[in-house]
């Protein structure tokens, strides 16, 4: 139990102050004056200005409350390097103990792991809310056991006792890690992007070689090895091979003695671009089409459009002179043999052949398309006559014979179920609600995949690969009819730009093909496919393990499935042939940045109470009671601030001049003053 004065007055302070002036005024002139009763008029004015004051003797019930000591214990990716789990283990329980053995100290442990995502080793955060949960006044010192890498001291409280870092790690620690900056989003294909990287060595690094292995792998294909110097910026040229998602893999092989190689990986991952489309379309004769195929073509700014279109055939005897004619002369040579490789794409539209280009240009075509290149024919009477351009050395990579006949009819394209699962027509919409078509080319479909019938369910969209090329066949003049909205119109132009797409081979319009898309940890595993049925995905982790996962059929042709990735970096994907690649995580993650124990991040706050950092290497340090704003570390130890915080149970007043002794000693002091100076 404690006893203390207190004071509760019966008016209020400065009333009482006033009083109490007036009343030495009183006494002061009583004195100057020579009145021999001043000292008991005094006596009487102090004894009625205490009554006023209300002293009160309080007696408080105490019961003495613990200290409490955090213990923060960091389990982030970077305490698994070495054997910092283990000396971080064996602190906090050695620390435990001593604390527990304490009189009256409670311990309270806090783990810590990684941050959300990428966001590091979050201490500072745990720290709040342990403090949250705790009465400030009984916290009596902070531990972190941990190497230091912290990424949140920007969010550090107002600490309520000194903090101490016990640092994991050695001295004797250096690592080297690899940076790749300014790594963008896109880059033309084939076309060099230069980035930068740098190899930094820190910690104790010893004296030794200046340069460092590097392999750079595109795709997970076999990397290809270059010696760069050790903590200097090389600027390195890489050329993406294909469109779509590029992953690029740096590596730094794992040096003697150094302390993980988990940042010398990076993994860049950038979508390759075409410069510019060239597309050069040939159109037979002007027709509403022609212009459709135009206005289609010139929409797409990536798209680089040659067009050319027959108004004058050799047959035509008007007797013009060349002179002053105005056409511009059709530069065959230079475009089918000179040029013809520079084109992604051949559009011949209603062509027919006129002597214009000589057989030796068409078969320098079929070269083209054994070898990469792309034709479409966009067939109309021409393809029925005889002079056909099924009738050329094209005959052999065409996917349909030409029976000669023209179907004049009105007809609604149709796609067909393999069509429903093709990337090129695929959720076109339904075709019930789609414009007729009047006229059809019947062709007898040889080779390829059928994707649309018309008239009879005669072919009217035939595609096919021919070598490492493509060729694709449309068996009618009039899809120009959607455009114009006859009877309702259709989905021409998303038709004819998947087309023109898929011959100029975009990856999202390949008609099998296995890709994934990341989401932090989670990739979503998407197969496309004609198949009604695909197998298990095989998928190959960076620990070279291996598991099957088996997708779902969420539309027609495409399957999918999600997959979480348990570690970052390089993840293989297999189905059958289709193969692909994809980075999992950030390329160069925020836990392995720095890696080398220090304590330079917290010392501002250890600072703040006066806290030490203390190596773990070194012995586990003392622990002292110190006096708060004392020095909290020293060689060998650390402090703890005593709280001697208490508990309140029961309280007890007594007031200290009861009215009747006020009565009596002030209506006392008052007559003897008066009878004194009756005296004198």
């Amino acid at each position: 139990m404690t006893g203390t004065v207190i004071f509760d007055p019966l008016i209020p302070w400065p009333v009482l102050t006033i009083v109490a002036a007036i009343a030495v005024a009183g006494v002061l002139l009583a004195l100057w004056r020579g009145l021999s009763g001043w000292a008991l008029r005094g006596l009487a004015a102090l004894v009625v200005i205490a009554a006023l004051a209300g002293p009160v003797y309080q007696v408080e019930d105490r019961a003495p409350l613990t200290d409490i000591v955090l213990m923060i214990e960091d389990e982030s990716a970077s305490q698994a390097l070495s054997d910092r789990a283990e000396q971080t283990a064996q602190a906090a329980e050695e620390l435990a103990a001593e604390i527990e053995s304490r009189d009256n100290t409670e311990l309270r442990r806090i783990k810590v792991g990684d941050g959300d995502g990428d966001e590091g080793t979050q201490l500072m955060a745990a720290l709040n809310a342990a403090l949250a949960e705790e009465p400030r006044a009984r916290i009596a010192g902070i531990l972190v056991v941990s190497d230091g890498i912290v990424h949140d001291v920007d969010q550090a409280p107002d600490l309520p006792a000194p903090m101490h870092l016990l640092q994991t790690g050695r001295e004797s620690d250096w690592d080297r890690r690899l940076i790749v900056r300014n790594a963008p989003a896109f880059a033309i294909i084939d076309e060099p992007v230069t980035l930068t990287i740098r190899v930094e060595d820190s910690g104790a690094v010893s004296a030794g070689a200046a340069t460092a292995p590097l392999e750079i792998s595109v795709d997970g294909a076999e990397p290809e090895h270059f010696t760069i110097p050790v903590g200097v910026d090389v600027e390195m040229p890489v050329a993406l091979p294909h469109g779509g998602r590029n992953v690029i893999q740096f590596t730094v092989p794992k040096a003697e003695g150094e302390l993980t190689d988990r940042n010398n990986t990076a993994l860049i991952q950038m979508n390759g671009v075409r410069d510019r489309l060239r597309v050069l379309l040939v159109s037979g004769e002007p027709h509403p089409g022609g212009r459709t195929w135009r206005n289609l073509l010139k929409s797409d700014s990536s798209v680089d459009l040659v067009h050319f279109t027959i108004l004058r055939p050799p047959e035509k005897q008007d007797g013009v002179p060349v002179d002053e004619l105005s056409l511009i002369a059709f530069p065959t040579r230079e475009l089918f043999l000179e040029k013809i490789n520079d084109f992604d794409l051949i559009i011949f539209d209603r062509y027919k052949r006129r002597g214009i280009l000589p057989a030796i240009y068409l078969d320098n075509v079929t070269s083209y398309i054994n070898d990469g290149g792309a034709v479409l024919i966009a067939a109309g009477p021409d393809f029925a006559s005889a002079d056909s351009i099924f009738r050329s050395p094209l005959a052999p990579i065409l996917p349909a014979q030409p029976t000669a006949r023209v179907i004049e009819e009105r007809f609604v394209p149709m796609v067909t179920d393999l069509g429903h699962r093709h990337p090129v027509t695929t959720d076109l919409g339904d075709s019930e609600d789609w414009g007729a078509w009047l006229r059809q080319i019947d062709v007898n479909h040889r080779t390829g995949e059928l994707l649309m019938t018309g008239v009879d369910e005669r072919p009217l969209l035939v595609l096919d690969r021919v070598g490492e090329g493509r060729v694709a066949l449309l068996a009618s003049d009039h899809a120009w009819l959607w455009s114009r909205g006859f009877e309702g119109g259709g989905p021409q132009l998303e038709l004819l730009r998947r087309l023109a797409h898929w011959m100029m081979k975009e990856p999202e319009l390949e008609e099998e093909a296995l890709w994934a898309e990341a989401n932090g940890q989670i990739m979503r595993i998407i197969r496309q496919s004609l198949e009604d049925e695909i197998g298990p995905v095989t998928i190959t982790r960076p620990d070279g393990e291996t598991l099957e996962i088996t997708l779902d059929e969420v539309s027609s042709g495409r399957f999918e499935a999600t997959y979480y990735g348990p570690e970052i970096g390089l993840y293989r994907l297999q189905e059958g042939e289709q193969m692909a690649v994809i980075g999992l995580g950030p390329a160069a993650p925020k836990e392995f940045e720095r890696t080398i124990a220090t304590d330079v991040v917290l010392e501002p706050v250890l600072a703040e109470l006066r806290g030490g950092a203390i190596r773990l290497e070194d012995g586990l340090p003392s622990i002292r009671n110190v006096r708060a704003g004392r020095p909290a570390a020293g060689r060998g130890w650390i402090g703890l601030t005593p709280r001697d915080a208490y508990e309140t149970r029961d309280v007890t007043q007594a007031g200290l001049l009861p009215p009747w002794l006020v009565l009596l000693l002030a209506g006392g002091f008052l007559l003897a003053g008066w009878l004194r100076e009756g005296r004198r």
